[in-house]
């Protein structure tokens, strides 16, 4: 008689599956989560952080670590997907950044807000050369308030500008987390952009 088959090895779970089994209620997979998020959360950080200045006091690993924290103290968060993670990252990329230039702009009695160029939001820090953009630049927290505003009158607009902007996520990126359309998410970004420099005078 032959012998069995060895079983075949298994792979290792991915990001769904420990969310999934952490939801469920096993810590184990939690314990397992930080290694597997690990680098694309660090790829975030970085590309939120690139519009920074060199001197900024906020570097990427100490924003990926904040941001960890924050998502595995989410208790209403219903986990669902590696894209549904991600996007909550990005929403917590945000309010890091935004409170960090609050703090900063407290410190400095008002003259020390960083300004950021909507030109270079998105992946790998540049628009693509058929997403055409200026030199125009914008205060973080002016940024900020004016996507609230946007966020009050278009949601679906308001968090695609967050997850491209705050999260640095890629068009194919934020359309996995929003469940659109690479094509309208870039048409979408083109619109949610025009109407935020006219929002915010920008020339």
């Amino acid at each position: 008689m032959p012998p069995s088959p060895s079983p075949p090895h298994s792979s290792p779970p991915g990001v769904t599956e420990l969310l999934l089994a952490w939801g469920a209620g096993n810590q184990g997979a939690l314990d397992a989560l930080l290694p597997a998020v690990y680098a694309e959360l660090r790829r975030q950080a970085e590309r939120a952080m690139r519009r920074e200045s060199a001197g900024h006091t906020l570097q990427p690993t100490a924003l990926v670590h904040e941001v960890y924290l924050r998502l595995v103290d989410q208790q209403r968060v219903h986990w669902h997907n590696r894209a549904q993670f991600f996007g909550v990252a990005a929403q917590l990329m945000r309010r890091i950044l935004v409170d960090h230039a609050r703090s900063r702009q407290a410190a400095k009695r008002g003259g020390g807000a960083r300004q950021i160029t909507l030109t270079h939001a998105g992946a790998a820090g540049s628009m693509s050369a058929d997403d055409p953009g200026d030199d125009s630049t914008v205060e973080v927290l002016a940024l900020h308030d004016a996507l609230t505003r946007l966020a009050e009158m278009d949601p679906e607009q308001g968090r695609l500008v967050e997850l491209r902007y705050f999260g640095g996520l890629s068009i194919q990126e934020t359309a996995a987390v929003l469940g659109m359309s690479p094509a309208t998410v870039k048409r979408e970004w083109s619109v949610a952009r025009a109407w935020l420099r006219r929002e915010m005078g920008a020339r």
